[in-house]
């Protein structure tokens, strides 16, 4: 599965054996469902069903808060948030100086445990709807995600026990899913694409390189390549939206100047849903009139809008649209003449006016349309999702993501001025430049250090951040990293020539930075002589010779450092490969005239000789802690208990629903013909009496009542009424069963006189089988002859009155 988490709202698409990829319809058949959550005492809804509750209790409703994702109780970001939403209650973590939901004195939650909820409840409807467990998935995140942003998502998705193929940039895959539908317009000339999306919360501007490539596993095929980036995390659809709120309350309170609208939460929440149905009207409308029954204290509220006051509104907005722009042509050192064509992605990028400012921005003829601006991105994270899965064949498409920000290892060292004294000099090396292509493994060495020492892993050059954005992105420094045991391994090493101490890095698929390992590298020259030399072992590989030793030892005698370089070969043979290099000595020409004998010994040049010891490694986490192991497993038992909670509460209300209409139905079935024909008054009453009690119950003690005694109580009437329907399905089956016996009675009839007919030399029955098959016709006819009912007698089968058949 994957799963588009946008801001305001997400798209979830799967896919299976035999079911090509598509969307996910969620409960309400809708293709695109609300990123809410409603936690209200012991209720907690989706969806639109949460998105309702965000209306009637705003403080229970919890949206927009990936923008809490990654970031400290101080960051603007927290700020802005808490100035939009004033309802909900912002605490610190003070462990980990995050941002906390505090909805009651024992009941808080963080941003990621929100987020495990929904993708929990995208889960759900993804297995509803393939009709499967699913456990992989590709989520989608925003590319201007760093770090701390990025590992958050992995913890939620951690708390849903969801298992991540890769979080794959929006931006990204909405171009993977315009390239993939496109293959056959993909050729060796590169085609630059923009495409620009604007949703609810913010602006990325992507420019993306396809063209054919030659890849090494599958010969030639097509590729995108990420050249550009620019983004704007504040621009988007909810910004405009909260300003049209804004103008509503000025509105209202200027028409009732007694009452102070932004006062009330509840309020406020209408006038934002009526905001955004406004918004979307006035795209296609010069005006329009918003209205709300019963807004605050049953005052009814209308006031006439125009497009041309929304624009006004919006008027510093719509001059931020070019930025994003011009950020990503800065980036991918572009100018607007290579690109071939400008795309729409994302539901903001329909209002009129940023269409206007954004073609004129582009020196464009027009905006390309073409993809489905809300479904792309999922539908292009699907077709990942199926690469990476080994459940799925799918045609190769080269995907080359960039990393937006800079990343740079730092570390300060002795040095011996001019003047023999000795001052400390701080360095810093480039891990990876701004759009850097992903996945990718990076190697530093320090080739200064002879003990322990610690170096920083930190953002580079990020001036092209402005200084707002700089506050929102927190801190510039990742991660502290101290080496323990360097000392003890040159120590230990002596006598080896040391080639430095070497960091590896890698930048995984989702763009998750990791230190892998570090390691004291060491090198020395081996003299390896061999006593014999076998015409066979002369050719066998280091490692061939090594396995097959147990069969070759008479014949081969091997020295203990060249037994030594073969086992560092086989340990680690593409690095040895790069370093480890058999150098032949020349022959002259005198070597051809000297005879050999079999005892005559060859001795070989010196070869190099690798070793590898590991650092020890701690690491400290600098921009936003990750949440410890015992935190994790806490959160995830809070979120399956919730998970198990919402199930008991779905399982009752399942119940008392199928106890209720039992009850209805069953008192109306009493006064239906059908019924009445097939029980006694007596029988009748006796049902009724027993229904009216349940019905009692239900109403004075059944809505505290367990789902076992609901079940018990359903099973208990079913019982009572089980020979009352059972008739009742006899009877409405016996006219087709009588005319399938009577059907039955003359074909075999039919069959035994044409049997007995033949002649006797020709006949092929015996007498008994012919007596068999008469005896039965006959015993049949009786039977059914008894069945029927005889004019003016009773019974609903005619083989017995009311009385009789299947009493209660």
């Amino acid at each position: 599965m994957s799963v588009d988490v946008g801001s305001e709202s997400m798209k979830i698409a799967i896919v299976k054996p035999g079911v090509p990829m598509e969307i996910v319809l969620n409960k309400e058949s809708r293709r695109k469902t609300p990123v809410a959550v409603s936690l209200k005492e012991n209720e907690r809804l989706f969806g639109d069903s949460a998105l309702g509750m965000s209306i009637r209790t705003p403080k229970v409703a919890f949206r927009y808060f990936q923008d809490l994702l990654g970031k400290r109780i101080d960051n603007p970001h927290v700020a802005l948030y808490q100035s939009r939403f004033p309802e909900h209650e912002l605490v610190k973590d003070e462990k980990r100086q995050t941002v906390i939901f505090k909805l009651s004195q024992t009941t808080q939650y963080s941003p990621e445990e929100m987020l495990g909820m929904v993708l929990n409840y995208s889960r759900g409807l993804a297995e509803e709807f393939a009709e499967q467990p699913i456990k992989d998935a590709v989520i989608t995140v925003p590319g201007y995600f760093n770090q701390a942003e990025r590992r958050a998502v992995l913890h939620a998705a951690r708390m849903a026990d969801l298992k991540v193929l890769q979080l794959i940039n929006d931006n990204t895959a909405v171009a993977l899913n315009y390239g993939v539908f496109r293959r056959k317009d993909i050729n060796a000339t590169a085609q630059n694409i923009m495409f620009y999306d604007m949703g609810a919360g913010s602006t990325v501007c992507t420019i993306v390189t396809y063209q054919t490539v030659k890849t090494k596993d599958s010969g030639t095929q097509p590729q995108l390549q990420i050249q550009g980036i620019g983004f704007d995390r504040t621009l988007g659809g909810l910004e405009m939206e909260l300003r049209l709120r804004d103008y509503l309350a000025k509105l209202f309170n200027n028409q009732h100047p007694s009452k102070d609208i932004r006062k009330n939460a509840r309020a406020m929440a209408k006038l934002l849903k009526e905001a955004n149905r406004l918004k979307t009207v006035l795209s296609a409308n010069a005006d329009h009139m918003a209205q709300i029954e019963g807004l605050l204290d049953d005052i009814d509220f209308k006031a006439k809008v125009s497009r041309q006051e929304f624009e006004d509104l919006c008027s510093d907005l719509f001059q931020r649209v070019p930025g994003p722009v011009q950020q990503a042509l800065s980036s991918a050192e572009m100018s607007l003449d290579g690109i071939d064509q400008v795309i729409l992605v994302g539901g903001a990028t329909r209002v009129p006016r940023v269409q206007e400012v954004l073609l004129k921005a582009v020196g464009k003829e027009e905006l390309g349309k073409n993809i489905n601006a809300d479904e792309a991105a999922a539908m292009g994270a699907v077709y990942q999702a199926a690469a990476l899965s080994k459940a799925f064949k799918v045609k190769p498409f080269v995907v080359r993501d960039a990393a937006v920000f800079p990343i740079q290892v730092e570390f300060t060292r002795e040095v011996e001025e001019d003047d023999k004294s000795r001052s400390l000099k701080h360095n810093k090396r480039i891990l990876f430049q701004r759009m850097a292509p992903y996945p990718q493994r990076k190697v530093i060495t320090f080739n200064r250090y002879t003990d322990d020492f610690e170096f920083y892993v930190n953002y580079g050059d990020l001036s092209f951040l402005n200084q707002d954005d700089l506050r929102i992105f927190g801190s510039l420094n990742l991660t502290t990293v101290r080496l323990k045991g360097v000392g003890d391994s040159f120590k230990k090493h002596s006598d080896y020539e040391s080639k430095g101490i070497k960091a590896h890095f890698n930048m995984d698929e989702s763009g998750v930075l990791s230190l892998d390992r570090v390691e004291s590298v060491f090198e020395t020259l081996v003299e390896d002589k061999l006593e014999e030399e076998s015409t066979l072992t002369s050719k066998l590989p280091c490692g061939i010779l090594f396995l097959s030793m147990p069969c070759l030892v008479k014949k081969v005698c091997i020295s203990v450092p060249l037994l030594e370089n073969v086992l560092c070969l086989l340990q680690d043979p593409k690095e040895n490969r790069e370093t480890v290099k058999e150098e032949v000595p020349s022959k002259s020409s005198g070597d051809s005239t000297v005879g050999k004998t079999e005892e005559e010994k060859k001795i070989k040049a010196p070869k190099k000789q690798k070793l590898v010891h590991e650092i020890t490694m701690e690491m400290d986490v600098n921009d936003v802690p990750d949440l410890l192991e015992d935190e994790l497993k806490s959160s995830v038992k809070k979120l399956q208990d919730l998970t198990v909670r919402d199930l008991e509460k779905q399982e009752r209300e399942k119940s008392a629903n199928s106890l209720e209409s039992f009850i209805f139905e069953t008192q109306d079935k009493l006064y239906q013909e059908e019924y009445q024909f097939v029980s006694t008054e007596e029988q009748r009453e006796e049902i009724s009496r027993k229904l009216s009690e349940a019905s009692s119950w239900m109403e004075e003690e059944g809505y505290a009542a367990a789902t076992k005694e609901l079940k018990d109580k359903l099973s208990e009437l079913k019982k009572l009424c089980r020979n009352l329907f059972f008739r009742v399905e006899e009877r409405r089956k016996w006219p087709e069963r009588l005319a399938a016996l009577e059907s039955l009675l003359n074909h075999s009839t039919i069959f035994l006189k044409g049997a007995r007919m033949i002649p006797e030399s020709d006949q092929i029955f015996t007498d008994v089988e012919l007596s068999t098959l008469e005896k039965a016709i006959n015993e049949t006819t009786v039977i059914k002859d008894r069945m029927i009912p005889r004019e003016g007698g009773g019974g609903s089968l005619g083989c017995c009155s009311k009385e009789q058949c299947y009493p209660v």
